[in-house]
């Protein structure tokens, strides 16, 4: 479904110079898990609410996400060479075609935003503000400022957790509380699903941690151990192997635990925090 909807949205936007518009497509429709439209619709299910009709702003927030990999690939971030098993958007296209790629892709999530139907302005305009919060100076820009301004130093923590709960973290927490709000979830609701979110986020990203030294390159589509390569702390290197295992088991306990008071609507986040601890990619 996700897919579907991304290659109508890609269509509605055809960027003035043919090139721009094959970076965009190019990332954005590389594969991926979709985590982020899936756990939006999810989240609205959870709450009683029909998850399908909001499939547009999954389509926005998932251009958020492919925006934010364009540029933490650039020589000037991480430096990578692969993504998803194929090379990142700047080999192909050059530094400035991907610059403006995520760019594009940016702007385009927010004019996405606005096709929504089936909701009040009031609740479009509660989900422009989560998710201007999470791509924000205190979500994804100011984690990835952190673990720019943190590389070649030895961080705490605190660093370590402030950093991921920004760059990872955010954008899990803005999909989740978007499609509660646009199913009209309670406060109560809400809040279960917030800490849901948060732990979800810190379970994904220890995992990731965790499959950068033990994965396999074929299923992650890139070479392992690209943190050691460029001196990043992570929850393995702060603490263990062992250690980050049993951070990020705990950390899906958590997240079950919020959603005790939910019922089978929510099986599938249930399910969906559980796999993260078997997951291959």
């Amino acid at each position: 479904m996700v897919e579907q909807a991304l290659v109508q949205e890609l269509h509605m936007d055809e960027a003035l110079e043919p090139k721009l518009s094959e970076s965009m497509k190019y990332s954005l429709m590389a594969g991926g898990k979709r985590l982020r439209p899936v756990l939006l619709m999810a989240a609205a299910d959870a709450v009683g609410g029909d998850g399908d009709r909001f499939l547009v702003t999954g389509c926005a927030i998932e251009m958020i996400h492919t925006y934010s990999l364009i540029h933490d690939d650039l020589p000037a971030m991480d430096n990578d060479d692969f993504r998803r098993g194929k090379p990142t958007n700047h080999k192909v296209y050059g530094e400035g075609t991907a610059i403006l790629a995520g760019d594009a892709l940016l702007t385009l999530a927010f004019e996405t935003m606005t096709r929504q139907k089936g909701v009040t302005a009031e609740a479009v305009v509660s989900v422009v503000k989560e998710m201007s919060i999470a791509a924000g100076s205190n979500g994804m820009v100011g984690g990835q400022s952190i673990d720019l301004e943190s590389e070649d130093h030895a961080i705490d923590m605190d660093t370590l957790r402030r950093m991921h709960l920004g760059k990872t973290g955010a954008l899990f927490r803005a999909a989740i509380r978007s499609g509660a709000i646009l199913a009209g979830a309670s406060e109560a609701q809400l809040s279960a699903l917030t800490r849901y979110a948060d732990d979800f986020g810190l379970a994904f990203q220890i995992t990731d941690d965790i499959l950068d030294v033990t994965g396999d390159e074929a299923a992650i589509g890139k070479p392992v151990g690209s943190d050691a390569k460029n001196h990043k702390s992570t929850y393995v290197t702060l603490t263990s192997l062992e250690r980050a295992q049993e951070l990020a088991a705990s950390a899906v306990q958590e997240a079950m635990d919020a959603l005790r008071d939910f019922g089978a609507e929510a099986e599938f986040l249930r399910e969906l925090v559980s796999y993260l601890l078997k997951r291959k990619s």
